[in-house]
């Protein structure tokens, strides 16, 4: 029985160390399979990592060969453009040598005629001196008044076809140039409304908005300068404002203080001079994508920030940083077409208005001797700084550029949809035309159509005749000129009529 018992225990202890050998065979089995599974898969984990860095490698360097194309093939667009102008600029110049030389041999013949004329008046004086018993003073008069009985009419309509072709000739190269430069250029209509809206999370925040007894929003107006809209409209309130600085600044105020869910007087200050900070920090950035938008150099970051500060300026509702980069756009086109070189007149005419964006403290002159004076401190070149001076008359210009400058401003300015007028504003402007109109003698009716673009005027035929009639047309043109502010061009056509009726029975 001790026998059996120590046997049945060393077969115990045996069994128990043979499951322990077992269990640790498995488990040591179980972490090889376990790390050998691991490798494997952090193995295709770095695999399938460096083949999407491929990948990715692969779709930059596609995209970076794409847009390489691109630009390439857009500078070499600009370049066949550009060529195709300086070609066309020559054409155009032999063209005008042509014309001038067909001019100098019309004058040459002019003058072969005038000798032959000569001779045929010395040998008629000299027949009329031998056919009658005349004083030489006597033939040599009546002479003269014969050649010239002769040669008037064919000097005048000599000169009349010279005069009529070389300005037919200007006014048509004049219209091509400028139709092509609108053709090529297309802008959104620049309007701009007067109210910002302003999301709200709740109807619950108009009555924290306007605060006890209304001392928010009294301080809010105060501070900000505007008119805070809080009516029946849900889940939004306006800011109202002419000067869109200030409206800039109290939507980005407002939208700060219903985020925050503070709202005092105190907190509507803070948030206020944030506001005001952001909008003059966002302005050098308008500036700088403005001139790169035109591919210039860039100039200082004093004219940068007062060119990003014009897109808070409005004039006639048109955003004003919009109409500077369009009459941009449109001067160095009319450059181009003209053989110019196009940077002064992209730099002008983006600068041209850059006065407006001086504060009234900071600026005792006309907004283009204003930018004149500010481009001229950072050493612009001297023609674009005159042609900024220039662009109202108010210096003489020294270039070619300065009227391309004034000639861009009007057609931007002109352009149908970008500028909007009050509804008084307009049916001013068409009363005092047709009052200038009326207020010259034996002028029987006038009438301003076609929005103010053209004049209809009738006159008295008993009181005015044919060349009095043109004389008026004339000092209501200068009139208009001197005394109305317009955009483009007013056409006035007078007319002087008769009639005569009978009646048979």
């Amino acid at each position: 029985m001790d026998n059996l018992s120590f046997f049945t225990v060393i077969m115990v202890v045996s069994a128990l160390f043979l499951g322990g050998g077992l269990v640790f065979l498995i488990l040591r089995f179980r972490d090889y399979y376990i790390s050998r599974v691991r490798r494997v898969k952090y193995k295709q984990m770095i695999s399938f990592g460096k083949r999407k860095l491929e990948l990715r490698e692969i779709e930059i360097r596609t995209s970076l060969e794409a847009e390489f194309r691109a630009w390439k093939d857009g500078f070499l667009k600009k370049d066949a453009a550009a060529e195709a102008s300086r070609t066309e600029a020559e054409c155009l110049r032999a063209e005008a040598s042509k014309q001038l030389e067909e001019i100098q041999k019309l004058k040459e013949e002019t003058l072969h005629q005038r000798q032959e004329s000569e001779v045929e008046r010395i040998r008629r004086r000299d027949a009329a001196l031998r056919a009658a018993v005349l004083t030489p003073a006597e033939a040599r008069k009546i002479v003269l008044e014969e050649v010239r009985r002769e040669c008037d009419g064919e000097i005048a309509r000599l000169r009349q076809d010279l005069v009529g072709t070389g300005e037919e000739g200007v006014r048509a190269e004049a219209r091509r140039v400028i139709v092509d430069a609108m053709q090529r250029i297309a802008l959104d209509v620049a309007q701009e409304a007067c109210v910002a809206i302003v999301p709200i999370p709740s109807e619950e925040m108009k009555g924290r908005l306007i605060g006890r007894e209304g001392r928010n929003i009294k301080s809010f107006e105060q501070v900000t300068g505007t008119t805070l809209l809080v009516d029946d409209t849900p889940g939004s309130v306006l800011v109202s404002s002419f000067d869109p600085v200030r409206r800039e600044i109290a939507r980005l105020a407002l939208e700060a203080l219903i985020r925050d869910g503070r709202i005092h007087p105190v907190s509507i200050e803070d948030f206020v001079e944030k506001a005001r900070g952001q909008v003059l920090a966002s302005a050098s950035e308008l500036g700088a994508a403005a001139v790169r938008d035109l591919d210039i150099l860039p100039p200082g970051p004093v004219v940068t920030s007062l060119l990003g500060r014009l897109h808070f300026r409005l004039s006639v509702n048109q955003n004003t940083l919009v109409h500077s980069i369009e009459v941009a756009r449109l001067a160095g086109l009319i450059a181009t077409e003209l053989g110019l070189d196009p940077i002064p007149a992209k730099r002008a005419g983006l600068f041209h208005d850059i006065g407006k964006a001086m504060d009234a403290d900071e600026c005792d002159r006309s907004h283009a001797l204003a930018g004149a004076r500010i481009l001229k401190q950072g050493d612009e070149d001297p023609r674009v700084v005159n042609a900024v001076a220039a662009h109202h008359a108010e210096e003489e210009p020294i270039s070619i550029y300065a009227p391309i400058i004034v000639l861009a401003d009007k057609i931007s300015a002109a352009r149908p949809g970008a500028r909007t007028s009050s509804l008084d504003g307009y049916v001013e402007r068409m009363k005092n035309l047709e009052d200038i109109a009326r207020s010259f003698p034996g002028v029987a009716e006038a009438y301003a159509v076609m929005a103010g673009r053209e004049m209809r005027v009738s006159v008295f035929p008993e009181k005015l005749t044919d060349e009095e009639a043109k004389e008026t047309a004339r000092k209501i043109r200068a009139r208009i000129e001197d005394e109305l502010q317009y955009p483009g061009t007013i056409r006035i056509t007078l007319i002087r009529e008769q009639r005569f009726q009978e009646e048979a029975r």
